[in-house]
């Protein structure tokens, strides 16, 4: 039986300038799921990823990641959640001055991890996202494709339940762009829950999931599985 990730129910977001962002929003993601989030600028998809890692709250409604109420949380207690979600930008954010190895191993010696433990989920993440061979490279020393993966590897290295994607693919050429989207879609057979908003229609029809279409901040259509064409 399919189980509920993510529920949004009767959302609205409007920033302290006026804006509403968000509006009536209502939306299910099961757990599993690989999911884009596509429309036109403005229409609402960076505010909704940002409410689902809690970086923005909702000014009504309520959304709920695996069974957390995100808007109810303290900040103190954002934690949570966050341990819960991994998040890859467009952008990269690689320290620039540390090797791949360290990119990676950052995002788990935060919670202080014994090293050992560290070093076999750092090499098991970047086994996955096919860069165990630059282990020791620095950012500079790879291709844009490369940073990306290693971003992802980062994303990925504490087990999230939910993987959230914003543009990752903005930075690069169409073959590089495919050879991540492959990354991620093995990432998602293995269980990861993936949400990813993108411009790039292409690759939405290349992959065959399904498509959620904002509007205003609404859901203008939710196409199911293989029928965005």
């Amino acid at each position: 039986m399919k189980v509920d990730l993510i529920k949004l129910i009767n959302v609205k977001k409007t920033y302290k300038t006026g804006v509403t962002a968000i509006q009536d929003l209502n939306l299910r993601i099961e757990k599993g799921d690989f999911v884009f989030i596509i429309g036109s600028t403005g229409c609402g998809k960076s505010t909704l990823i940002k409410m689902l890692y809690r970086e923005e709250k909702p000014t009504a409604g309520q959304i709920i990641v695996g069974g957390i109420d995100v808007g109810k949380l303290r900040n103190g207690k954002v934690y949570k959640i966050r341990r819960k979600i991994g998040v890859v930008f467009q952008d990269y954010k690689l320290l620039p001055k540390s090797t791949v190895f360290e990119n990676v191993a950052f995002a788990l010696e935060i919670f202080g991890l014994p090293k050992d433990e560290i070093h076999a989920k750092v090499v098991k993440s970047l086994e996955l996202v096919g860069l165990k061979d630059k282990i020791n490279s620095y950012p500079h020393q790879l291709s844009g494709g490369q940073q990306q993966r290693v971003a992802i590897a980062r994303a990925i290295v504490n087990g999230p339940k939910l993987l959230i994607c914003d543009e990752p693919t903005g930075n690069l050429d169409k073959d590089t762009s495919m050879e991540v989207m492959t990354v991620l879609n093995e990432i998602n057979k293995l269980g990861t829950t993936i949400i990813m908003v993108t411009h790039d229609i292409n690759i939405v029809k290349k992959m065959d999931k399904r498509v959620i279409e904002l509007d205003a901040g609404r859901v203008l259509k939710d196409y199911a599985k293989g029928t965005y064409k």
